[in-house]
């Protein structure tokens, strides 16, 4: 497992500008994750993927405490289907295990382009039997045309806390529900509003919750848009799950010019607490750099820590030159953007 030295007052927690209260807090955050995986050293790791949340091996140097990884299907294993609400497309799945079934909530697309999320259930995580009607259809306004979009999950105590997209085909915006049984959903509304933050000036998108608490408090990674348009990654914390605060002025996980995570950092599955830190999937779609590059991408720049704290991963466990199924996009591995395809 890759791990790096705090930098002291260089490092992470000098990230927390603002007033005091809130940089003893972003502190105490760093510490509770040095005690809670047991580390020597504060340290966050960051795995970035590419394309979809999904992976292959990694390079044999790097070691993030899971994989190789390898696909377990040549086909998709959910594709539009019908005349209705999931005839355009099936895309952006979320997973869980419950009682003793992998569910997978996933975002189903019909013609006029409106979303909602799907319900689907399997013994294997291969084949899925889906519910015959949504679990979740837009109702609200900040829902209205465009829908509800990019599930992530997460549970605490008896109760599954989703994270979507509240989109109605002007703005998106991070919004919550929560259910027993992933089937019956309580909305609790917007809990990122669009247009506001300390550095986000347009949509929040994409919440990642952390799995377990720490220093008493739910932390959160997700998708903002800076001032020059471009996509980064947040981290806020809350003590109910409802109320959320930005931990920092400045993105968490900042875009880096000039390499593929130039345009969009986006938080992907949720984390994943190991002995040695958080390993965290990111989302890294094309950039314009990548694209100059085409089918074959170069590989990842050399690893390094991010201001004494944090480590980003130099492959990718999915890209587009590793492919090996005929109908993945050939600019995103794991999925079918031209039909919806899981």
């Amino acid at each position: 497992m890759v791990s790096f030295k705090s930098s002291g007052p260089k490092g992470g927690p000098s990230e927390a500008q603002g007033e005091p209260e809130l940089q003893s807090m972003y502190q105490k955050f760093w510490e509770a994750v040095s005690d809670a995986g047991k580390m020597k050293h504060k340290t966050i790791l960051i795995v970035l993927l590419l394309g979809a949340a999904c992976g292959i091996a990694a390079a044999p140097t790097e070691k993030w405490g899971f994989g190789p990884w390898q696909r377990a299907s040549d086909a998709p294993i959910l594709s539009p289907q019908g005349t209705s609400w999931e005839s355009a497309g099936t895309f952006n799945p979320a997973v869980m295990r419950h009682n003793g079934k992998f569910v997978m909530l996933y975002r189903a697309q019909d013609a006029a382009g409106t979303s909602r999320l799907g319900y689907a259930e399997s013994t294997d995580g291969i084949h899925f039997a889906r519910r015959a009607e949504p679990v979740l259809s837009p109702e609200t306004e900040y829902e209205k045309d465009g829908g509800v979009e990019d599930p992530r999950l997460q549970k605490f105590g008896d109760t599954y806390y989703l994270t979507y997209t509240g989109y109605n085909k002007k703005d998106a915006q991070l919004c919550l529900a929560t259910s027993p049984d992933l089937v019956n959903w309580e909305r609790k509304g917007v809990i990122l509003p669009a247009y506001k933050g300390n550095w986000n000036k347009r949509w929040t998108k994409s919440g990642a919750i952390v799995p377990e608490q720490i220093d008493g408090k739910y932390w959160m990674y997700w998708l903002g848009t800076s001032a020059d348009k471009t996509d980064q990654m947040g981290l806020s914390f809350s003590t109910d799950l409802l109320h959320w605060t930005e931990a920092t002025q400045t993105p968490v996980l900042p875009r880096r010019p000039g390499k593929f995570d130039s345009r969009v950092v986006e938080p992907g599955p949720p984390p994943i607490l190991t002995e040695s830190g958080i390993v965290f999937p990111a989302r890294i779609p094309p950039s314009s750099a990548r694209r100059k590059i085409g089918r074959k991408p170069a590989r990842y720049p050399t690893l390094s820590s991010w201001k004494g704290w944090r480590a980003r991963g130099t492959v990718g466990f999915f890209t587009t030159a590793e492919r090996t199924s005929t109908w993945e996009w050939p600019r995103h591995p794991c999925s079918d953007r031209t039909r919806g395809r899981i």
